[in-house]
């Protein structure tokens, strides 16, 4: 089992380089290309609905009671929580971290007690309706006094110490700096009131410096530094997202408006929602459904940390600030406008590497490593109240991936190689999870269950 927060030996990242090739993915551990042909498999009965089920429920919680990008952090343990409850009964997938001795019963009690347990030790203000929303469940699904509830119980008590808080006191406001090429806090211009506040200071600075949950430490996977402001890279990108990413371009096509805004709302959930489809749509096993959700959020949680790292290690400016002052940073290829505005409000954190597209190398990596293909036809989904079209289909997981770097830029609020760089962070990231965590228990060492019982697949 791989114990969280331990430091280990750093290897060299160029061990671990993304691929960036569609179909150039991983080989697979031993064992895992039974594991994915179970998990398409239908069970013998039931379904992975609880699953599902909780992490809806999870992520409403978690935006209630830890908004922003540090939420990501309590909602992967949440999922590490189900997994952990899911494998005491199964036992084929080493756990995240907690172990129940001689578990059985249901594995939807299990699921929802360890999630529910979670959740109300992390939100005790929300207890009272975490509470009633787990007694209505319990009493729909069969679930009430199944010996699953005490598995779930037990991993959750196990988990809850996990949690990474905000420290306390918390730091002083990070504001960047001044000098060419240096984040600042950026106007917002959208909106009554805008969102975020005008010249906010930087959001969560201290979730660069969290313990991850999977990886060595928070610098694990940081970025190569950007380009200098003179470089070629640097200028084609500048009038790229000059061009493009205006709020009156007139350069992108309304198809490109209407993509960029699809992809302008919480990663978090949007990525969640997706996984939710998908796994509706092709997995049938409760344990390989957790599985799935715990490895795409601890990588998720793990790139968000490690865009925070590089975010606040380089204070890099978003485009916002680089086009107003573009006449005073030494290239006289990036021409500055004073009037320019981007398409969306910038964000309050620096631009490199972008959060939205660590979090999307992360999530759709996973996915690629899990089914070992990078094609599948799957659906992702938005809440963004400008976006026309609410739902947009893929054929390959890399093909969303490609879109979020795009629409980062058509939005305004990145340059191309701050998408890029993200996009590998998060590849890395999901990479080194994959390999490290929740693995296939070894069938000659594999763990009979300490009753001889079989769990209840439901």
């Amino acid at each position: 089992m791989n114990t969280p927060g331990i430091a280990l030996t750093i290897l060299s990242t160029a061990t671990f380089v993304a691929c960036t090739s569609r179909e150039d993915l991983a080989a697979p551990a031993e064992g895992e290309t039974e594991s994915v042909q179970q998990a398409l498999a239908p069970p013998p009965e039931g379904d992975a609905h609880a699953v599902t089920d909780w992490n809806e429920i999870a992520l409403d919680a978690v935006i209630a009671g830890r908004p922003g990008p540090t939420g990501a952090v309590d909602l992967a343990l949440v999922e590490a929580a189900v997994h952990d409850a899911v494998q005491a009964i199964d036992r084929r997938y080493e756990p995240y971290f907690a172990e129940v001795p001689g578990a059985h019963g249901s594995r939807s009690a299990a699921v929802a007690a360890a999630a529910h347990d979670v959740l109300v030790g992390f939100y005790p203000s929300q207890a009272a309706t975490l509470d009633m929303t787990y007694v209505n469940y319990l009493a729909a699904k069969g679930l009430t006094g199944n010996p699953g509830l005490e598995t779930g119980q037990k991993v959750a008590e196990q988990i809850i110490p996990l949690r990474r808080l905000n420290p306390d006191p918390l730091p002083p406001p990070f504001n960047g700096g001044t000098a060419p090429g240096q984040w600042r806090p950026t106007n917002s211009f959208i909106g009554d009131p805008p969102v975020p506040a005008p010249f906010s200071p930087m959001l969560v600075p201290w979730l660069a410096n969290f313990d991850p949950l999977t990886l060595t430490g928070p610098a694990r996977f940081r970025a190569v530094p950007p380009p200098a402001l003179t470089s070629e890279r640097y200028t084609r990108d500048y009038n790229e997202v000059k061009a493009l990413g205006s709020l009156g371009s007139t350069d992108r096509t309304p198809e490109q408006t209407d993509m960029a805004y699809f992809w302008s709302e919480n990663f978090v959930a949007q990525w969640n929602r997706a996984l939710r489809g998908i796994a509706a749509n092709h997995i049938h096993r409760t344990g390989e459904s957790a599985r799935l959700f715990a490895l795409a959020n601890l990588a998720l949680a793990d790139a968000l940390i490690t865009a925070w790292d590089s975010k606040k290690f380089y204070a890099f400016w978003r485009p916002l600030t680089a086009i107003v002052e573009g006449d005073n940073d030494g290239n006289p290829d990036t021409t500055g406008d004073a009037t320019w505005q981007p398409l969306i409000n910038t964000p309050n954190y620096p631009d490199y590497t972008s959060g939205a597209n660590n979090i999307t190398g992360a999530v759709t990596r996973t996915l690629a490593l899990f089914f070992q293909r990078d094609h599948l036809k799957f659906e992702v989904t938005s809440l963004a109240p400008l976006a026309v079209q609410k739902t947009r289909t893929f054929d390959r997981f890399s093909d969303a991936a490609q879109e979020v770097v795009d629409a980062r830029v058509l939005l305004g609020i990145h340059f191309r190689f701050a998408d890029t760089a993200a996009r590998a962070q998060g590849q890395r990231v999901a990479e080194w999870t994959f390999s490290h965590f929740l693995l296939p228990i070894d069938r000659g060492h594999h763990r009979d269950n300490a009753h001889g019982e079989q769990g209840q697949e439901d």
